[in-house]
């Protein structure tokens, strides 16, 4: 195992809500390192953490960059994340692999909710985990600005925040800060370290309050200190350094810092605590229970890249990882080192080390690697989000079906929460919003040169029938040699909903010869296939109740004739009536925006079924609804713009109920008007 030296190196991933400024900070801490020697712009599309060519034609985050830098010595893996919401799964994946995260805000108070499910997130997973609240400048004057900021940050993170610093103004800029821990003054410097000034007057009564606070915080898991604060004895910087390490290594509190990214200002001091208080990959590795001998690696990404193959992006646990090792049931094919956007290959990486490994066809992200052969258990590791978005694809050109169908298997292979089922004859994709699957779309046009169209999904009607019928049908031909004949009679009669299709055969006294029988209820099936509003037929029961046959003439394909044939006029007859499907929606949000959750389904024909506390989740609540399909199609955009993104949604069919009147007129008139090709645009 591992004996967690520094020499190792660590990992920290940065997080937060879109817009937050993550990538920026990025730019700042490589720089900062030397890695780069300018700072590039998320807006100017040359930043080092949005290489693709999907994030810079959106100017945001589509996935994890992994970036090598060095800090005193000491060697840093940073996990640049998506901050969008629908591409949270592929921060949470990142995550698992990380010794801390670095959750990037804004401060502004009424944002603070923003971070409840990531901070929930880290701490039902003990990740250790610091709050740098970024674009500092913004503050105004007064220090109610900052009391209202931690209060409203407090209120969403189940772990007490710990503030390490308070901010220094002149007027209403912020000029710089005080480290409450060594009780010393720094005034920014735009890309350079802060410069250490003397503590102003002003500032010595609410440093000392401050200071206060955080000793106290830091008193309820040491008895010790709690000792010292009793005695009214003050203790030492380094002592309290040792409790802060320890008590983030172990999740037990939140540090917050203050800084600028876009103006470097604060940045040296975060990389400053992270270098002396992230724990070394051995401790992290102990707090995931990962013990044992040899190598031990861990996937917590796939990509295709065009040149290398399939590689896993991968955290090295213990041991050295070498190129023509055995991991599994596979042999590694090649270590790369990752680096931004161009992997650089190597011989091998050793523990600590973010990799990515060729040729491991069949590891998969969250299970655990070894070299010793035998079958470990997977971590626990987050489970693929239920899809919430979903479009009809298909290649722009007939030719590239095929093209199509390896591309989208290798998008779904590279991110758990696509989603490809068929539907109808159409391949729908599904996934967390239109952000997400724009995303989508675009790598198959970037990366596998694919024109693709979508559209949304067709909802599948059925239909039924409301009143009973009886039917007679003949099928006579006749030619040379043998003819063709085939009588039946039959009723046609309505099922409660849900109860499908039925056939039964009533056929006394040999009329119809047995053999001949399945072949009327293949017949019968076939003519519901697409009933007269053109949608298929259930909820019906067909009774074979008589018939004729002709000892020569007749067969199995003239009763499966004859059978289609008065299924088809029996349906005309009993008063046929659309059916929709609908779902049943629980939508999770904030309690403060229940109402509007609740206007939001009512005006999508949605029936309010009730809503209650989200279990588990202060301050949240649930509502559930039965919703018409039709009406779900972008109810997801809906929802998020009404609830600061945080909105969520599960859907499940719950029942087919009539669907009549100018509704349902339109509905078959769109069916029946056209190529449903027409229905597709180009994304």
């Amino acid at each position: 195992m591992n004996n967690g030296t520094r020499s190792a190196p660590r990992c920290a991933a940065l997080v937060g809500p879109y817009l937050s400024g993550k990538t920026t900070l990025l730019e700042s801490l490589l720089m900062a390192t030397g890695q780069i020697a300018r700072k590039g712009s998320v807006q100017d599309g040359n930043s080092a953490g949005d290489a693709s060519a999907e994030a810079r034609a959106r100017h945001m985050s589509t996935e994890v960059s992994v970036h090598t830098c060095a800090y005193l010595g000491d060697p840093w893996h940073l996990l640049d994340c998506p901050g969008s919401i629908e591409l949270a799964g592929d921060t949470t994946r990142a995550l698992m692999v990380a010794d801390v995260a670095v959750v990037v805000c804004e401060p502004v108070p009424d944002k603070a909710a923003m971070l409840a499910p990531l901070l929930r997130f880290l701490d039902e997973n003990a990740i250790p985990h610091l709050l740098f609240v970024n674009k500092v400048d913004q503050l105004g004057a007064g220090d109610v600005r900052v009391t209202d900021l931690m209060a409203a940050l407090e209120a969403v993170s189940q772990r007490p925040l710990i503030l390490r610093q308070v901010p220094i103004r002149q007027g209403d800029a912020v000029t710089g800060y005080v480290d409450l821990v060594s009780e010393r003054a720094y005034r920014y410097r735009a890309g350079r370290d802060s410069e250490a000034v003397p503590l102003p007057d002003a500032m010595l009564d609410r440093e000392r309050a401050a200071r206060q606070d955080l000793l106290e915080s830091l008193a309820d898991f040491d008895d010790a200190l709690l000792e010292q604060l009793l005695d009214e004895v003050s203790p030492p910087p380094a002592d309290v350094y040792r409790q802060l390490s320890r008590d983030l290594a172990e999740d037990l509190i939140v540090p917050v810092f203050l800084g600028s990214a876009q103006d470097d200002s604060g940045v040296r001091r975060l990389l400053k605590a992270l270098r002396h208080e992230t724990p070394p990959v051995g401790i992290t590795a102990r707090r995931l229970g990962l013990e044992g001998n040899g190598v031990l690696v861990q996937p917590f990404r796939i990509h295709h890249a065009p040149h290398s193959g399939r590689l896993a992006y991968c955290r090295v646990w213990q041991g050295e990882v070498a190129d023509g090792q055995a991991l599994g049931p596979d042999r590694v094919g090649g270590v790369f080192a990752l680096a931004g956007a161009t992997p650089t290959k190597i011989t091998s990486a050793g523990a600590g080390a973010v990799v990515a490994l060729a040729k491991l066809d069949h590891a998969q992200p969250g299970a655990l690697l070894s070299t010793k052969g035998e079958a470990r258990a997977p971590l626990s590791w987050p489970l693929a989000a239920e899809p919430v978005h979903a479009l009809a694809v298909r290649a722009e050109q007939r030719t590239d079906e095929v093209k199509l169908t390896g591309a989208l298997a290798k998008l779904l292979d590279e991110d758990p929460d696509l989603r490809l089922t068929l539907a109808d004859g159409d391949m729908v994709l599904s996934g967390q919003g239109t952000v997400h699957l724009g995303i989508a779309l675009d790598r198959l046009r970037n990366r596998f040169g694919l024109a693709v169209t979508a559209r949304p999904p067709a909802v599948p009607y059925r239909e039924s029938i409301r009143r009973e019928v009886a039917e007679h049908a003949r099928f006579k031909r006749q030619s040379g040699g043998h003819g063709q004949f085939a009588d039946v009679h039959l009723t046609l009669s309505p099922l409660p909903r849900g109860q499908g299709v039925r056939f039964e055969d009533r056929v006394v006294g040999g009329v119809i010869p047995r053999p001949f029988i399945p072949a009327v209820e293949d017949g019968a099936r076939e003519a519901l296939g697409s009933g007269p509003l053109g949608f298929p037929v259930v909820d019906v029961a067909v009774t074979l109740t008589g018939g004729q046959f002709h000892s020569v003439d007749s067969s199995e394909q003239a009763f499966r004739t004859a059978g289609r044939m008065a299924v088809h006029e029996a349906l005309t007859q009993a008063e046929p009536v659309l059916l929709e499907p609908i779902m049943m929606v629980t939508v999770t949000a904030p309690a403060e925006f229940t109402a509007k959750v609740q206007r939001l389904l009512s005006g999508r024909r949605g029936h309010i079924l009730g809503f209650d506390v989200r279990p588990g989740w202060s301050g949240w609540d649930q509502v559930s609804a039965h919703v018409p399909q039709a009406d779900m199609a972008d109810f997801i955009v809906d929802l998020r713009s009404l609830t600061l993104g945080l909105g969520g949604y599960t859907a499940r069919f719950d029942h087919l109920a009539e669907l009549m009147g100018r509704l349902a007129d339109r509905v078959v008139a769109d069916h029946s008007g056209g190529d449903r090709q027409a229905g597709y645009a180009a994304q």
